[in-house]
C-alpha cells in the first residue's frame, strides 16, 4: 500500500485526552514529590488526602479538578508552615507546566503572538475553566487570569500562577523583559511583602480586583528570542484542530459561567449572554435546542456545589448559602430539600 504523502505533516487525532470543564492537568504538581520529601512529608499521602491517586505526581497529563489543586496547595501551605508556598513552589518549576502551549509561545514571532497563543490554547489543552486576558493601556499592558469556578480560597494557586505566568513572559520577552508590577487578589501579611517582591522582581499590589502581571506595552512587539516559524506553524495548526474538536458546547459554556458567578451574586442570563458574546434571545434559543433552560442549569450547578460543600464540612450552612447566591440560609434549605428530599443538616449528617 502506498503511504499517504501528507501523513508526515498531519496527526490523525489528539496526542492526549483534552480536559473538560472542571478539569485541569496534573502538571501543576510537577516537583511536589521532591519538595514534600525535603519537608519530611510523603506527597502521596497529601494528594490521596484530597481524593487523587498517587500517579498524578508522576503523570503530568492526568486530569484532576481545580478544586483539588487549590485545596492541596492551601493544605501544603499549612503543613509546611509556609504562607508563600505557591510562590516558592512556582519558583522551583518552569513554564513547561503549561505543556505544548509553552512550546508554541516560545516559537511565536513576537511577544504579542506568544501571549495570544496562551490566551487561545491554555483553556483548550490545560485548564478549560481558566481564562487568560490581555489588557492593553497606553503605556502598560496586563496579563490577567481567573478561574471560572467557585473553588473558595485559592491564594496559593494564584501565587503559583503569578510566578509561572511571569516566567513565561520572561522566556518569550527575553533578557530585556521587566515586569512593572504584579497584582494579587490575596492579602499577604505586610511582613511577607518584601520576600514576595524579591521573588517576583517588582512591586506587588495586594488585595487587587484581579490577578495580573503588568509590563510596558511596547514589549508586546518585541521579537521572541526562540522564535521558530516552522514549529509555530505546525504546532499552532495542531492545537487549533484540538481546540476546534473540543470547543465547549453552549451548555458547557453556560455551566462554566454559572459556576464562576454564583458566589459573586452576579449570576443572570443577561450577564451570561454578554459573557458568551450573544444576545439573550439567541442564548435562550440555543439552550432550548439542547432541551434545557438557563434556570435549570443554574439549579443543577447549585445542587452539585451544595452537595460538594456539605460533604466537605469545612463551610458553615450560611457560608454555603452565600456561595450559591442565596440571600439567606432558609432559602437555601428549602431549595436543597426540593432537590434531595433532605435538609442540608440531614445530608451533611449522612455524608
Amino acid at each position: 500500500m502506498e503511504p499517504d504523502r501528507n501523513s508526515f505533516f498531519s496527526l490523525d487525532g489528539p496526542l492526549d485526552v483534552a480536559p473538560a470543564g472542571g478539569q485541569v492537568r496534573a502538571a501543576n504538581f510537577s516537583g511536589l514529590a521532591g519538595l514534600a520529601r525535603r519537608h519530611g512529608r510523603d506527597a502521596r499521602g497529601i494528594v490521596e488526602r484530597h481524593g487523587m491517586e498517587a500517579r498524578v505526581l508522576v503523570d503530568p497529563e492526568s486530569l484532576i479538578a481545580p478544586q483539588q489543586v487549590a485545596d492541596t496547595f492551601e493544605y501544603c501551605s499549612a503543613i509546611f508552615d509556609d504562607p508563600l508556598f505557591g510562590l516558592h513552589f512556582g519558583s522551583l518549576q518552569d513554564p513547561e507546566v503549561f505543556g505544548c502551549v509553552t512550546a508554541l509561545c516560545r516559537a511565536a514571532p513576537t511577544v504579542r503572538a506568544g501571549i495570544r497563543c496562551l490566551i487561545d490554547f491554555l483553556p483548550a489543552v490545560h485548564a478549560p475553566d481558566c481564562e487568560v486576558v490581555l489588557i492593553e493601556g497606553r503605556e502598560t499592558a496586563e496579563l490577567t487570569w481567573l478561574v471560572n469556578a467557585d473553588i473558595g480560597v485559592n491564594d496559593q494557586a494564584n501565587y503559583q500562577a503569578a510566578m509561572l505566568n511571569l516566567k513565561l513572559l520572561q522566556a518569550i520577552g527575553g533578557p530585556s523583559f521587566k515586569p512593572s508590577w504584579v497584582s494579587l487578589s490575596a492579602d499577604p501579611r505586610q511582613s511577607d511583602l518584601p520576600e514576595i517582591e524579591k521573588l517576583l522582581g517588582c512591586k506587588v499590589v495586594r488585595q487587587a480586583s484581579r490577578n495580573s502581571v503588568a509590563f510596558p506595552v511596547r514589549a508586546l512587539e518585541q521579537p521572541v528570542p526562540s522564535a521558530n516559524r516552522l514549529l509555530y506553524k505546525l504546532l499552532g495548526s495542531y492545537l487549533q484542530r484540538v481546540k476546534s474538536a473540543h470547543s465547549p458546547s453552549i451548555v458547557e459554556r453556560v455551566e462554566s459561567y454559572v459556576r464562576g458567578s454564583l458566589a459573586s451574586g452576579t449570576c443572570s442570563i443577561e450577564r451570561c449572554a454578554e459573557k458568551t458574546g450573544i444576545s439573550v434571545r439567541t442564548l435562550q434559543s440555543r439552550l432550548a435546542a439542547e432541551g434545557v433552560r438557563f434556570s435549570e442549569l443554574v439549579e443543577k450547578q447549585r445542587e452539585g456545589l451544595a452537595r460538594l460543600h456539605l460533604a466537605d464540612r469545612r463551610l458553615s450552612l450560611d457560608e454555603i448559602a452565600d456561595r450559591l447566591g442565596y440571600g439567606e440560609q432558609t432559602s437555601f434549605g428549602r431549595a436543597f430539600k426540593r432537590w434531595t428530599g433532605m435538609t442540608p443538616q440531614q445530608f451533611r449528617a449522612r455524608s
